[in-house]
């Protein structure tokens, strides 16, 4: 992939990721009905945070033990099936649940924390959040390599703007009234992102499959 198309993907998977109903987005509804429209920005804010943390430790040493075409070869069709099965889940979610922004928490459970600081614990007891970066962000990590930090650089500022613009648009929504932003328009999106990723699952298993 060029620089172009490592930031364009990286903003369209983790966009496509960020929507799909979790801890995060839970905090995030909650959180704004308290807080008001800036702590959607604030949590994305401790999220990254804790993204920027394990990209580092990723420099500081863990790249020496991944740089080699057999473990490359082998985190793309991790990568790739992860997507893939990311992709078909929210497929067939999408088409046989309701689809809701509606408030599905306790909201006495979350509001007596900074948003910064809810947006990394949130983030750091997510189960799901580990597989990911050790499948598909690693994958995308070790594709940027190629370019040096400003590919990584390139890699995580359309990482975190996805997560970013997600999240503001919910917490936009949430603030000025669903009228704006219907559960409709959420089926769609998360159906249009569904495609998205079982495209990206299928293009890096193919890497994954053509490196040698």
């Amino acid at each position: 992939m060029t620089l172009q198309q490592i930031w364009i993907t990286a903003f369209l998977v983790a966009f496509s990721g960020a929507m799909v109903p979790g801890p995060v987005l839970s905090v995030t509804i909650t959180e704004v009905s308290k807080r008001g429209v800036w702590a959607g920005p604030l949590i994305v804010l401790g999220h990254g945070i804790l993204e920027l943390v394990l990209i580092i430790a990723f420099f500081l040493g863990f790249s020496r033990f991944v740089t080699s075409p057999v473990f490359l070869k082998i985190v793309a069709i991790a990568g790739g099936g992860v997507l893939l099965w990311m992709g078909v889940a929210m497929t067939v979610n999408t088409a046989k649940k309701p689809i809701s922004l509606q408030l599905t928490t306790d909201p006495g459970k979350t509001t007596h924390a900074m948003p910064v600081l809810l947006g990394i614990v949130t983030t750091a007891s997510t189960p799901f959040w580990y597989i990911w970066w050790f499948t598909v962000g690693l994958t995308y990590l070790l594709q940027s390599l190629k370019y040096g930090k400003m590919g990584v650089g390139l890699f995580f500022s359309g990482h975190i703007l996805a997560d970013l613009a997600w999240y503001s648009l919910v917490a936009f929504a949430i603030t000025l009234g669903k009228r704006f932003f219907s559960n409709s328009v959420y089926k769609i999106l998360l159906l249009t992102s569904s495609v998205f990723l079982i495209g990206m699952g299928l293009y890096f298993i193919w890497f994954g499959m053509m490196k040698r």
